[in-house]
Formats: structure tokens, sequence, C-alpha cells
């Protein structure tokens, strides 16, 4: 049946301004509609929340360093399960979730978009098989840019359109959906065993800064007008008395503005800011630096953040920045992985212990909700764990109770065996307020699809717009009887709608739906230089032929919906 009327829900939708009135949502063919015939099938959404599908803006569910994660942590697929019906595989892992896993698990969440985080281009086959192994969500992938030997070439000497062209063509060869930089240049110093700690450290043999990447990025970013800001994950992570860093990096973003015609108005995201948002100058005096973070991003318009909050479990940590990695097992001693790939980027995979006995834990678990509490503006600020590096994503629930519910927060604060150096070290405990389930929709849904470009087709329930929409056993009308009951809806949906079909119906999955992969199209004026330095790389230094690197092609992406870009208009 392709009709559905849901109704008499409490709805959240900020693309209409719809902050819990009780509203019918209609939907036909697969799209939100004014109204329905009378043979729509009824959903009775009385006395719960509405709200469109949730999308994912930053986190690492596909692609080799993902699969190197499932096979080195077998301790991690203790958490297998048979499916409870016919329409579901057998799915497994906790912090690593296999492909199956991971669609059915975002799907419960009432999440349909999820965007994977970092793609190793010369990997991109392996990152699109298993966005097709992966049911039900639709996925795209940011290829890594920030130690491309010819970005870093082209930037040196500040060849703008160079490096949009070499962009445009990576973004078709790859199909991928945005810039990603990883560590600019720091990632490229660690194939010398070297690192790039602030962002005027010069790059071995390249003869350029961090600082030098990040604002040729920006600017390369905006010559193609892409549907997404430049994605940055800056130097220096995990440090304590990083957060100048930062705040040095987001400076570089002064005076820039957004050039593209799909209604996103900044043009630099900062990833998982928690890991970016440290004080102190050892582990000893350790301290939050959220507010300093927080105050520069509330003014800067042109900014959009997600927060990477800390969610006191054990993971597996994997990043394209392979230093960051190599100096996590040097603090933990546990397993580490490590790859270099050829002339684009590096990985590294390490398993880590939130632990709530360390107040170090502790600390970082605090900054992650100060910065969600401290954001001004809601749809510029977006909820990640930046999964699975601080905590898979299927505690995004416990994520949101904490940030709704401030008995919820003093409750965990008790729990902690160094409270008094977390209350003395963080502003946690004096934050007292609650965020709404208007403002969740804003930093889960509105705000995440308008950043990524993609406003007029998710992120909320107007009429014309994908029919991806979420019910939730939780009603707005009733006082919170317990802060465990705001996770409870929200790990588990009443019923899940993605592009028209169900999916999700009492919390467990009822079909696999029909997924897309979602990449950018990116055109630009014809480039012979950048084409032939292309083609003199791939027969100097590349391990496959330049034609074998292009031939990823249709036929590994289920249903492609491609976004046209076209920068030589």
């Amino acid at each position: 049946m392709s009709e559905f009327i849901i109704k008499n829900g409490h709805v959240f939708d900020p693309t209409q301004g719809i902050k819990g009135d009780k509203k019918d949502i209609a939907i036909k063919d697969g799209k939100i509609v004014d109204k329905v015939s009378g043979s729509a099938k009824t959903i009775d959404a009385k006395g719960k929340t509405v709200m469109a599908g949730a999308v994912e803006i930053h986190a690492h569910v596909a692609g080799p360093k993902v699969n190197v994660g499932r096979i080195y942590r077998p301790e991690d697929k203790l958490f297998t399960y048979m499916p409870k019906k016919g329409s579901q595989r057998m799915a497994g892992g906790f912090s690593i979730p296999t492909t199956f896993k991971t669609g059915y698990e975002y799907a419960k969440m009432g999440y349909t978009t999820a965007m994977e985080a970092a793609m190793p281009p010369l990997f991109s086959r392996h990152v699109h098989e298993e966005i097709r192994d992966t049911p039900i969500i639709d996925e795209g992938a940011y290829p890594v840019f920030g130690n491309n030997w010819f970005v870093l070439d082209y930037l040196k000497n500040d060849e703008i359109e160079n490096t949009a062209a070499y962009i445009a063509w990576l973004l078709r060869a790859t199909k991928g959906y945005a810039v990603k930089s990883v560590n600019p240049g720091g990632t490229e110093a660690w194939a010398w065993g070297l690192n790039c700690l602030s962002i005027h450290d010069p790059v071995p043999y390249f003869d350029i800064t961090p600082a030098e990447i990040t604002k040729g990025l920006m600017k390369a970013n905006e010559f193609l007008g892409l549907p997404h800001s430049l994605h940055i994950h800056p130097n220096n992570l995990g440090n304590p008395g990083n957060y100048e860093t930062t705040l040095d990096t987001l400076r570089l973003t002064e005076g820039m503005k957004a050039k593209n015609k799909f209604g996103r108005e900044q043009v630099l995201h900062l990833t998982h800011t928690q890991f970016h948002s440290y004080g102190g100058t050892n582990w000893g005096d350790f301290e939050s630096k959220a507010k300093e973070i927080m105050d520069f991003v509330n003014k800067a318009k042109n900014v959009t953040i997600d927060t990477g909050n800390v969610t006191l479990d054990e993971t597996t940590t994997m990043t394209a920045d392979g230093p960051f990695e190599h100096h996590l097992t040097e603090l933990n001693h546990l397993k580490w992985a490590n790859v270099d790939v050829e002339l684009e980027t590096a990985a590294g995979v390490v398993p880590y212990i939130y632990s709530p006995n360390i107040s170090v834990c502790a600390i970082q678990w605090a900054i992650g909700l100060e910065l969600g509490l401290m954001a001004k503006d809601p749809m510029r600020c977006y909820i990640t764990t930046d999964h699975p590096n601080a905590g898979p994503f299927t505690r995004y629930p416990r994520v949101i109770k904490w940030l709704m519910s401030a008995k919820a927060r003093e409750a965990q604060i008790n729990a902690f065996k160094h409270k008094d150096k977390v209350v003395n070290q963080t502003s946690i405990a004096g934050i007292d307020r609650e965020l709404s389930l208007y403002e969740i929709a804003q930093m889960t849904r509105a705000g995440p699809a308008k950043s990524l470009g993609l406003s007029s087709m998710i992120g909320g329930l107007k009429p014309g717009m994908d029919a991806d929409v979420v019910v939730y056993n939780f009603n707005p009308d009733k006082p919170v009887a317990k802060p465990d009951d705001i996770e409870a809806a929200f790990q588990r949906a009443a019923c899940v709608f993605k592009s028209g079909v169900q999916v999700v119906a009492d919390g467990e999955i009822v079909s696999n739906g029909n997924k897309r992969t979602i990449w950018v199209d990116a055109k630009t004026k014809e480039n012979p230089q950048v084409m032939r330095d292309i083609q003199e790389k791939f027969l100097k230094f590349y391990s496959m032929t330049q034609a074998n690197y292009e031939s990823i092609g249709h036929h590994f992406i289920p249903n492609p919906y491609a976004i046209e870009v076209d920068a030589r208009s």
C-alpha cells in the first residue's frame, strides 16, 4: 500500500516551525503530501511524538578501517543476535556492528540517512560494497583530501582552480559526497614518523602548512559550490590544551561566505568537537574548554559542528589520523593497527575503554554535553559520538536523555568516582538547561540535513519531501516519569517510514526498504593540466591503473542519487 496517514501525533518539524502541534502526516508514493485518499492506511499516533527521519552527519560505518576493526576485535562480536522476523539477517557487533546490524539499529532509532565520514579514495570500492550491504538507510561517503599529494602540490602554490578540478574528478571517480580533511598535513607527516600539532607546522617535503591546506580546501569547496562545507577533523586531536589549535582553525573561516545553490550557509563543519575542546597542560590538569569553543561557534554563523559525545562504553577507536592512534596505543597499551594509503591518506585502529572511574573519561563525557547545552543555535550543532570513537551510535538515545534531563546528568555525575574533579574542571554541574523535543529535532534532523545541502529532500515533513517519518512512544503532554523513559522511547521507535515504506513497526524491522547511495556529480571546465598530473602520478606512484581506479561505476551502487553540481556556470 503506497498511501498512509499518521493521525493525531504531536509533530515536531523545524522546517515548518511546528513545535508539538497535533497534526496529521500524509504519505503517498514515497513523498509527504497534503492529503491522501480514503483508502489510505491509518497509523494512530495519539499521545506520541512524530518527527522526520533522523540524519547522521558523521560516523564510521563502512570501509577498510571499519572492517579491520571487525576482524581484529572478535570480542566485539559477542553482541550477536538472530533475527526475530524473516526480513532480517543475522547481525552482530557492539562498537563495530556488521553492515546488517548497522542498518537495522539506525532504523530502529528512527534514522533514515547516514554519512560515512572518511572514505580513502583508493578503497572507495570497498566502501560502496559495504554501503550496498547495509539495509534500509540512505548513505553517502566523504573522500579524504587533507593529506592528498595532488592537493598539497596544488595548494602550496595557491592553485585553487586546479584543486577544485581535482576534487571534482575524485568525487566523480569515487562517487563521494563531500570534501573531508583529517589532521591536515599531519597524516602525511606521519608517513615520516612526524605530525603537525599546530596549524602552522610545516608538512615534510611539501612546503605547506595545515592552515594553508584548510584555507585552500575551503576556497576550492566554495569555488565548486558543493552541497556540504569542508568537513574537518582539525590538528592536535585528543591532547590537553588543543582548544587553542581548534580556535586557530576556526579563525580561518573569518570573512568567508558560502557559495552554493543548496541552502547551505556555512564554509566549515567542525567534527567531533568534544575531542578538540581540551584545556590544561597534561592529563593531571586536563579541563573543559567547551565554553571557549562555543563562544566562537555561537558567533560564527558560517560554522557548523557535531558533538562527538563520550558514552562511557568500551569501544573501538578508528580514524585517518594515524599519528593520534599511535599516540593512543602508547597511552593504553592495547592492540594497534595502522595502514598507509599510497598518495592519499592513512588510518589507525585501537580499542579503548571510557571508564566512569577514570577522571579524564568523565571530563570528556561532560565536555560533549556542554557543547550541546551551550549551543545557541541547535540548527548548527548536531548530536554524534564520532561512532565508534567516543562510543557506538546506538547510544544516541542515551545522549539525548542526558541533554533533555538535568536529573539524568546529575545522577551520572554523582556516580563518577572522581566527581569533585569533574565538577571543578568542567561547567556541567552548573548547567540546568534541558533541551526540548523541538531542539532535538533541530540537532538530529533539520540541522544536519541543511548542513548537507539536502534540506529539500530530508530532515523535515513538508509536502514534497521524502516520506522519512518516525513515530516515538513519547507523549510530550505528560511529565517525564523518569529520565530512562526518554532513552527507551528513542531507542526503539514505534513506527518508521523510509521513502514511504514502513520499515519499523513496534520497534522491530519489518522491511529492508529501498535504500539509496547519495553522491555528488561535480563538474568543472576542462582542465588539461590536472588530467596530465593525474595520469603522470598514476603511472609513477599508484599500485593500480587510472582506468581501474575510475571504474567503480553504478553497478557497485544501489539506487544511486546524484546531486548535480556544475561550477562551469
